[in-house]
């Protein structure tokens, strides 16, 4: 049997998410072409053994697992990367950042959050031809779906509502990110302005790549809470984003999905315990964040320096640099 190209997935967690990892990669797999190699990629700052370990079971004959820690590559940022983070974020999200420097030998990559079931074979994803795009990525329906976000968006990004795509789920054209410099562009923003953001990395996302982003159907990145409501058999990815996870909230759309794959995995029984034990309290806690993230977008758009305003400046850095100067070289010259 003849095994086609190795498709490139990469994750980035910390040992908290490693239960909600095991069912991602379980539907992963299971939906798997057996012809085509798979490479999952766990990005990371010095998860466990063990939980390497747990991690490394799922291999199987075409689907590998690796890790690669970047804690070398962001220690002189760990400080600015964390200062803008918010209720459940921690530094992982902006490791897909730093994905087209640290793998050169891919030409492009498929990026998903942990928090996601794959419902169908990913290499449909890697498989869509992205031209000179940057990315590959689904509307926000959060964004979209809220006035006060649709504002932050417009007023604070420069970038319209129904172009602003979330990073949950990404197909990154690597290359053409190496030729436009996004990392650096990023480092760069970060480390001279480091403006106050609703979605951190999403945001950076946003604006460095808008106009260069080819949208496909919400399918491919369905948020159970938002958008439109979808049959479950047409569904290639859900994504439980934002605060109502399945194994906090027992009536979330399309949580039989989760289920299905997580009682498959070793970890089933404190996913479950984790559902019955979360409490009134939490879940109180959880609608203030969401209520004070509402409140947060409504005061960055009143703030006199915002994104749009620091974009033209940020690309008048890096006129001429043709993505071939290091990216740790450039930072360095910077900080």
């Amino acid at each position: 049997m003849k095994i086609k190209q190795e498709i490139p997935i990469f994750f980035s967690i910390d040992d908290n998410y490693v239960p909600c990892l095991s069912v991602a990669l379980t539907s992963l797999i299971e939906n798997s072409n057996p012809k085509t190699n798979y490479r999952v990629i766990i990005l990371n700052i010095g998860i466990s053994e063990k939980s390497k370990k747990e991690i490394k079971k799922f291999e199987t004959k075409n689907v590998k697992v690796s890790f690669e820690d970047v804690s070398e590559r962001i220690e002189n940022i760990q400080g600015q990367l964390a200062y803008r983070l918010r209720d459940y974020y921690s530094t992982t999200i902006y490791f897909r950042m730093f994905i087209p420097s640290m793998f050169p030998e891919y030409e492009k990559a498929i990026y998903i959050d942990s928090d996601v079931v794959i419902a169908d074979d990913i290499e449909k994803l890697y498989s869509i031809n992205m031209k000179k795009d940057l990315l590959v990525g689904v509307r926000d329906e959060v964004v979209y779906g809220d006035e006060a976000f649709r504002v932050y968006a417009r007023i604070a990004l420069g970038i319209e509502p129904e172009k602003y795509f979330n990073s949950g789920m990404l197909l990154m054209n690597l290359r053409e990110m190496r030729k436009a410099c996004i990392e650096e562009k990023f480092l760069y923003m970060l480390t001279k302005y480091n403006l106050d953001t609703i979605a951190p990395d999403q945001d950076y996302l946003n604006i460095l790549c808008r106009d260069r982003v080819t949208f496909i159907d919400e399918s491919w990145n369905k948020m159970p809470d938002f958008g439109n409501r979808i049959a479950e058999e047409d569904i290639h990815i859900v994504h439980y984003n934002m605060y109502r996870k399945p194994w906090h909230y027992a009536e979330v759309p399309y949580s039989d999905l989760f289920w299905k794959y997580a009682q498959k995995t070793k970890y089933y029984e404190q996913l479950k315990n984790d559902l019955e034990n979360y409490s009134q309290e939490q879940k109180d806690e959880d609608k203030l964040k969401h209520k004070k993230l509402i409140e947060q977008a409504k005061r960055i758009t009143k703030e006199d320096l915002k994104f749009k305003d620091i974009i033209g400046e940020t690309e008048e850095q890096f006129e001429g640099n043709d993505g071939t100067e290091s990216i740790f070289e450039l930072f360095n010259e910077l900080i």
